[in-house]
């Protein structure tokens, strides 16, 4: 994946997102459509790369996400909705 700014990054990680909920919704009333299947797989992997990608660069998007070791590091750093502005 190449450079991208952050606002770039978050924008192409929503897109996944929505992508894999909408054929989330098509696989319930289709679950075995093999097409299906393969897009779901190919999305769910692009977007599980852009989200390493996001969260190695910027910081966890969600508490999910926080690195513990010997404390909860989740509060140490900038909200995620105060890393944007």
């Amino acid at each position: 994946m190449d450079k991208m700014s952050r606002e770039a990054l978050m924008k192409q990680l929503q897109v996944q997102s929505f992508v894999i909920d909408d054929i989330k919704l098509y696989l319930d009333t289709h679950p075995t459509d093999r097409n299906a299947l393969d897009y779901y797989k190919k999305f769910k992997k692009l977007r599980d790369e852009t989200y390493r990608e996001f969260t190695m660069r910027y910081g966890p998007i969600s508490a999910e996400n926080v690195y513990v070791e010997d404390s909860w590091a989740w509060v140490e750093t900038p909200w995620p909705w105060e890393r944007w502005s």
